[in-house]
This record gives C-alpha cells, sequence and structure tokens, in this order.
C-alpha cells in the first residue's frame, strides 16, 4: 500500500492552485464529474478517459457460497460490479 493518500479536499486545493480557478470552481467541476460518471456507468456506459482510465459496469453470475462460521452452502444472487481499468499515461506516470 501507499504510504502517502490524496483526499478530496487537497486534491481539489491542487487543482485549484495549478489551474488558478478557485476551490469552489473545482469542487463543483469535481462533483459534477462524479455525478456523471456513477449515472452512467450505473446506466451500462462505458466511460474511458483516453489513456487515463476505464470505468465499466460488469455483471456476476448467481453463485453458490458457504457460510464460513457454519459450512453451510449458500446462494448468491447475481448482481453488479464496478472495474477500473488504468490508462497507457498513467500506466507510465506510476513507472
Amino acid at each position: 500500500m501507499a504510504d502517502k493518500s490524496l483526499n478530496k479536499t487537497e486534491l481539489v486545493a491542487a487543482v485549484a492552485a495549478s489551474s488558478g480557478q478557485t476551490q469552489t470552481a473545482v469542487n463543483e467541476v469535481l462533483d459534477s464529474l462524479f455525478a456523471t460518471l456513477a449515472d452512467s456507468v450505473s446506466n451500462g456506459v462505458k466511460v474511458t478517459i483516453p489513456g487515463w482510465i476505464a470505468v465499466e459496469r460488469t455483471s456476476r453470475a448467481a453463485r453458490t457460497g458457504r457460510n464460513p462460521q457454519t459450512g453451510e452452502a449458500i446462494e448468491i444472487a447475481a448482481g453488479n460490479s464496478v472495474k477500473i481499468s488504468a490508462g497507457s499515461k498513467l500506466k507510465a506516470a506510476v513507472k
């Protein structure tokens, strides 16, 4: 795991400083970005920022699992999940 992390407040401050925008404006843009991203992915639309990131909804089939306390077989319902893939520019930035 990374020793350092960047929370939303710190991200907003950094983007505001580098772009010359106010923190309020940057925060509103990020909130809109995340709302649009969530809405699109929940409707089955793959969101791609070429070279940086791709986000899509995936489906999981129903399956049989085990209760770890009793060992009893249980049915796990089908559901959806989110897959996030790093693009080439993001991968190159971490090397």
